[in-house]
């Protein structure tokens, strides 16, 4: 299946010296992906004329004059930036030149303006951001991030609604179990938000899992974690601390002395096999979900490496027809949900 993604190759904290050799890479490796390099026509030519390419059918230059900063009020960016790298590459999407886009900029500015052009999915509230996490068994898809840092019984459930078709989209799974975070197992737990969005998913249909706790995400309980954004975005980044300090402390322990050093060389194949599997740059892009479009958001450090990742994420996301899937999830939550109301 031919696709063609947008990359704003001016976002992050790398910008084109990250974006045009990732996307190249990636067409090398898809062979039925075409991109859309988007940002200062200058820049993006150097890094292609480093890379000795030129742009051809699959690799199409679009030219933006404006640059969104990674500290810029979301507000600002999407009332005086209408020509930035960020924007025209969600125009692409909503006039049908690209299938996604991908950005490594501003979170909140890309949040405001894929919103502002692209519009919900009819049905969807609020889009969520979602990520995926490693697990023991494999990995977890979790939502929302941040985007919705408060949260009514009724967006939790639509979350779960995305979340449940993300999976069936990209992973091919018929019926992925969904899991509301929280701070107990039992019914009784939670604030009355969770309660009711509890309620609302043992009933729907889905293959509601129940309550989870905080250590259920990384022993992969469920396919979808459901939580707002204020807890999802602490959930992450506690994460990411961790992972950080536990990579300090090995690194620590084994340059202690001769013999740590000497172990630490004999133990290499594991410490490298190790590092693969909790390799936080293989998990990189999130997706926006509710959206009448794919965004992906990559990290704004993302390396070649990692941002590929998240090329790869919106590929995976377009083959997997996940936008027919949410909105045919969504419209039919809709009619039960109508359906319900009358006969009462």
């Amino acid at each position: 299946m031919d696709i063609t993604v947008a990359i704003d190759c001016m976002g992050g904290d790398h910008g084109p010296h990250v974006t045009v050799p990732a996307a190249l890479d990636y067409i090398n490796h898809d062979l039925e992906a075409n991109v859309v390099l988007v940002g200062i026509p200058d820049a993006i030519e150097a890094e292609l004329l480093a890379a000795n390419t030129k742009p051809g059918p699959r690799i199409r230059i679009h030219p933006a004059s404006q640059v969104v900063g990674m500290d810029e009020s979301p507000a600002v960016a999407l009332r005086s930036k209408k020509d930035s790298s960020m924007r025209v590459s969600i125009n692409l999407v909503k006039s049908g030149e690209a299938q996604a886009c991908i950005s490594a900029g501003n979170t909140g500015a890309l949040l405001a303006t894929s919103r502002f052009v692209l519009k919900t999915i009819p049905g969807v509230d609020r889009p969520a951001l979602a990520v995926i996490l490693p697990t023991i068994s494999g990995h977890t898809y979790v939502l929302d991030l941040g985007a919705n840092v408060d949260c009514t019984a009724e967006h939790l459930f639509q979350f779960g609604i995305m979340g449940a078709s993300l999976v069936s989209s990209v992973e091919n799974k018929i019926s992925p179990s969904v899991g509301l975070l929280n701070v107990g197992e039992e019914e009784i737990k939670g604030n009355e938000i969770v309660k009711q969005a509890a309620e609302l998913l043992r009933n729907s249909g889905l293959n509601f899992y129940g309550n989870i706790e905080g250590n259920d995400i990384y022993k992969g309980t469920t396919d979808v974690v459901v939580c707002d954004g204020f807890v999802g975005n602490i959930t992450l980044k506690t994460s990411e601390g961790l992972a950080q300090m536990l990579g300090t402390y090995l690194r620590e322990e084994f340059n202690r002395n001769f013999l740590t050093k000497l172990t630490g060389i004999i133990a290499t194949p594991v410490i490298n096999s190790f590092k693969r599997r909790v390799d936080h740059r293989r998990y990189n892009g999130a997706s926006f979900l509710g959206l009448r479009g794919i965004v992906i958001k990559s990290h704004g450090s993302a390396d070649k490496y990692s941002f590929g990742f998240a090329i790869k994420r919106a590929a995976d996301e377009v083959r997997g027809g996940m936008l027919r899937r949410i909105s045919d999830r969504v419209a039919e939550f809709s009619r039960h949900s109508h359906n319900a109301t009358k006969e009462d």
